[in-house]
């Protein structure tokens, strides 16, 4: 009888997943050591070694449904930028962002636990690990966004070959319009669509900042208050998609362009590479020394 407590052992010994130890322990008939084996051989146990290991190369591509209607764009990341060159794990990526689109998952969970559409009878998770163990690196799905219109149109623009990725549901307008919506996002980093997207914290913040700079200047603070709000314009200018000077022609702002083109931009995303990931610094001359003793 194979036990809760068998299926954990494994599972602390090798990283593989709670269904794949409690499978090969079935197989092995309780065996401890031929479970192991048959995850080494099936390259599950390989794949979890590398788990302590940090991904923070990768790829962010994305997909987009042919009546632009829905699009997803997706994160994985690998240990070195050489994999996200390789063509196997590039179509991966795809098959991953395309998966989010017409299965629709609720989270990065949820969607490891979908079946493939890559290959029928396999989990998500399942085909992750068959390809973290042929590359050979650890392989992680991050983060994905996924939008959905009825009225509008959904478009994606990569730059640097996988990069930075950025979707945008967009209302009125063309697809043309849209792409450029797509660089401007790429190009110009904002973090809110408009003013009233961004959180009172952060605008509180920003103004007790700015305060401050302007009596450290020797302002009086009534005085201070007032450059403030002559100030904060600019932080908008800066953070806000509607606010920002549009990156092909500086003359106008991004909201001046879509009141010209009698459209509305809904939602955005913009996924970068690695972003907010502490990569490891190695030290190969203490790695080394570590070997040698």
């Amino acid at each position: 009888m194979i036990t809760a407590t068998m299926v954990k052992d494994l599972r602390e010994k090798t990283g593989a997943g709670m269904m794949d130890c409690k499978k090969v322990l079935t197989e092995a008939d309780g065996d401890m050591e031929k479970a192991i084996e048959l995850l080494r051989e099936r390259g599950i146990a390989k794949a979890a070694k590398k788990s302590d290991r940090i991904a923070a190369e990768g790829l962010v591509l994305g997909y987009v449904s042919e009546d632009q209607k829905v699009g997803a764009v997706v994160e994985v990341n690998s240990e070195t930028d050489f994999v996200a060159q390789n063509a196997e794990f590039r179509s991966f990526v795809e098959a991953v962002a395309k998966q989010i689109v017409l299965k629709n998952p609720a989270d990065v969970e949820s969607l490891l636990e979908q079946e493939s559409l890559e290959e029928a009878g396999k989990k998500v998770s399942d085909v992750l690990i068959d390809k973290t163990a042929k590359i050979g690196e650890k392989l992680s799905i991050r983060r994905f966004k996924r939008f959905e219109t009825t009225d509008g149109l959904i478009e994606k623009y990569i730059h640097g070959d996988g990069k930075i990725a950025v979707l945008v549901n967009i209302k009125g307008g063309d697809s043309n319009l849209a792409k450029d919506v797509c660089m401007q996002i790429a190009a110009a980093r904002p973090e809110y669509l408009n003013r009233e997207a961004v959180p009172q914290e952060r605008l509180d913040k920003e103004m007790e900042i700015l305060k401050v700079q302007a009596m450290n200047e020797g302002k009086p603070e009534a005085i201070a208050e007032k450059i403030v709000q002559g100030r904060i314009g600019k932080f908008y200018s800066e953070i806000c998609l509607v606010e920002q000077e549009f990156v092909k022609n500086p003359d106008i702002k991004v909201s001046e362009l879509l009141k010209q083109n009698n459209c509305e931009i809904i939602e955005f995303a913009r996924l970068e590479k690695g972003e907010g990931i502490e990569k490891k610094e190695e030290n190969f001359a203490e790695e080394v020394m570590k070997q040698i003793k």
